[in-house]
């Protein structure tokens, strides 16, 4: 017997994941990950990570990732509910800056399984959140990275009606934004790769002394 469903975003990679309940007169069980299961369905991954947070109405965490030490994470509510965000950063992806939000709540129990090179965020609609995540990598807190939460370009339709005021760290309200993170890259791929091709230019001449 299936204890997860498995549902596809448009997004590839990005899954809702929503665990069986068994619920009675006493209340309910359910299991919240299974390495099996979760393999046989293609997520073939090991984490590492346990983080738990808790936020008040408003507050807006993201949009976050590490550069060099890219992680799954598997998120989702424990308490209250928020809008969780993924926003696909994998350039050679057919929906490069293209994001996909849901719903996590304590009600619906709803899972969302975010691949490597994604960029993460989430803000609370209820009076509080507690909010849970595993992470197939450390936390490095210098190599932590972020887009602003509001980017232009991206355009996430943040569920705002209700919400009086967004309350964000100085950290995310300084992030880059989604054009400057792009040239960022470019730039750091082309001194890599001019590097590299001058450490193999002068390994040539060695070899052919």
């Amino acid at each position: 017997m299936n204890k997860f469903q498995f549902t596809k975003t448009p997004i590839a990679g990005l899954y809702v994941i929503e665990p069986k309940v068994f619920q009675d007169e006493r209340g309910y069980f359910m299991e919240t990950y299974s390495h099996k299961e979760f393999a046989e369905a293609g997520l073939n991954t090991i984490f590492v990570q346990d983080n738990q947070s808790k936020s008040k109405k408003g507050v807006l965490r993201g949009l976050h990732f590490q550069k060099k030490y890219p992680q799954d994470k598997l998120v989702r509510v424990l308490k209250g509910e928020v809008f969780d965000v993924a926003v696909d950063l994998r350039k050679d992806s057919a929906t490069f800056g293209q994001w996909y939000g849901c719903v996590l709540s304590e009600k619906n129990k709803k899972q969302l399984y975010i691949p490597k090179g994604f960029a993460h965020g989430f803000l609370v609609l209820s009076d509080e959140a507690e909010f849970i995540y595993k992470c197939t990598d450390f936390y490095h807190p210098e190599d932590q990275s972020g887009i602003i939460w509001n980017d232009a370009d991206i355009d996430i339709h943040w569920p705002l009606d209700h919400i009086d005021e967004v309350i964000l760290s100085d950290k995310d309200k300084n992030w880059l934004s989604f054009n400057e993170y792009q040239r960022m890259q470019e730039q750091y791929l082309a001194e890599h790769s001019f590097k590299y091709n001058k450490e193999k230019t002068g390994e040539n001449m060695c070899r052919n002394r």
